[in-house]
């Protein structure tokens, strides 16, 4: 591994790639320490500790950069809104679709819109990012110059988190907006560690309690690495052909289904509905300690609930199957096959080829978002069972962090093989 590594930095373009990508993510933790003007942020700390998981998810993923008040308090989200927005529209648009098909001019055009639709949101999530802090107390000075200063300020912090990992992404080693949010999560470490120790002291839990939750923490990152890479490969053996004096075809392949096709989109989409009350609420100031109806309410829609739970796992099973079925379509998947001569061994070219297709996705999508699931709530039996309200690293962000960690290897294991060296994960 060590002899892989300093082959790997022995290359003169892709030790400067490497370099560059350190470079911009120490620049995004530097961004991550300047607060903004005329806020303050000890009300800032009062929002996160208040039980409201999106606020929560996103200060996870800006590296306590929402917690602390700073320019990259709303981090790279804005961003991961637009592109799932762009998703969707691009299989309920024909124009979009058509637009994606026609190559790298297509898909430049579509991020050019993507960019586009994450100011437009940035912006509109500012606006209500400030009104609640208004109701919070948390800005100083309220009146219209510290509006614009302060939603500007959120607006432009992520604007320039979207061009930092665009210029990871070209002159770097991975995805550079994964990196962002792979290198936020990170740095929670440090302190989920702390917080995890202070318990411990406490007399929370004991020596064995802290093991027996580091080793549970070491199995679910197994088992996510595992969930991650497993596949069902549907056989397809294509007939053999003869034009002219040449025979073409007669080969066998295979179409990958991933376990876990849809990612972690299912669970943003469900984690976005199930903080919908608690965030309109908080715009105008109401807590689950209000007390009365509003507040037992928010009550059922508290993070620590087991309604909470409950309506959260159901969800991420019908957006998992919702955005699965966006991705593939079993008739087109048939109809090419056909086209070109490709058959499933057993299984007749036409309506059953696309029948068992869909019947196959649907298991596999059954055990992806079961799994999804369980991951996803996870961290709340763990804060139910241990009382550990600041447990930073959820099933979302280990999802994320395992992610972005093997595509990142995978990236520059294909980088060394193209200059003739060993693997990276040899």
């Amino acid at each position: 591994m060590i002899d892989t590594i300093r082959n790997a930095w022995k290359i003169i373009d892709l030790r400067k790639k490497i370099l560059y990508t350190i470079l911009m993510i120490i620049i995004f933790r530097l961004g991550s320490c300047i607060p903004v003007p005329l806020l303050d942020p000890a009300a800032m700390k009062e929002i996160f500790t208040s039980d409201n998981s999106l606020f929560g998810f996103i200060d996870v993923i800006s590296g306590g950069a929402f917690q602390n008040a700073t320019i990259f308090a709303m981090s790279i989200t804005p961003y991961i809104n637009s592109s799932i927005i762009m998703q969707l529209l691009t299989v309920a648009i024909p124009a979009l679709e058509r637009l994606q098909k026609q190559g790298e001019d297509g898909r430049k055009k579509i991020a050019q819109i993507t960019r586009y639709g994450t100011v437009v949101l940035a912006f509109i999530q500012a606006i209500g990012l400030y009104f609640m802090l208004k109701s919070y107390n948390a800005v100083t000075n309220p009146g219209l110059l510290t509006a614009v200063v302060v939603i500007f300020t959120f607006t432009a912090g992520t604007a320039f988190l979207m061009w930092l990992g665009e210029q990871i992404t070209e002159k770097g080693v991975g995805n550079g907006i994964s990196l962002i949010i792979f290198a936020g999560i990170v740095s929670r470490l440090p302190s989920m560690a702390q917080s995890l120790y202070a318990y411990a002291k406490g007399g929370g839990i004991g020596l064995i309690g802290v093991v027996a939750l580091l080793i549970m923490i070491v199995v679910v990152v197994g088992l996510v690495v595992m969930m991650n890479e497993a596949e069902r490969r549907i056989p397809v053996q294509y007939a053999k052909r003869v034009v002219g004096r040449k025979m073409y075809g007669g080969q066998s392949t295979h179409i990958p289904i991933k376990v876990a096709s849809a990612g972690v989109i299912p669970i943003i989409f469900a984690m976005s509905i199930m903080s919908f009350p608690s965030t309109i609420a908080g715009f105008f100031g109401v807590t689950s300690q209000t007390g009365g109806f509003w507040g037992g309410f928010l009550k059922i829609f508290s993070s620590t609930s087991w309604v909470y739970a409950i309506l959260y796992f159901l969800l991420i099973i019908f957006f998992t199957y919702f955005y699965t079925a966006i991705q593939f379509n079993p008739i087109e998947m048939s109809n090419n096959m056909k086209k070109n001569g490709g058959f499933i061994p057993g299984i007749r070219p036409g309506r059953p080829t696309s029948e068992y297709i869909s019947k196959t996705l649907s298991r596999i999508t059954l055990v992806g978002a079961i799994f999804l699931g369980l991951i996803a709530i996870l961290p709340i039996f763990i804060n139910l069972g241990l009382g550990i309200n600041n447990f930073a690293i959820g099933g979302t962000s280990l999802l994320i962090v395992v992610g972005v960690a093997l595509e990142t290897v995978k990236d520059m294991e294909s980088q060394m093989l193209m200059r003739h060296y060993k693997g990276f994960l040899e």
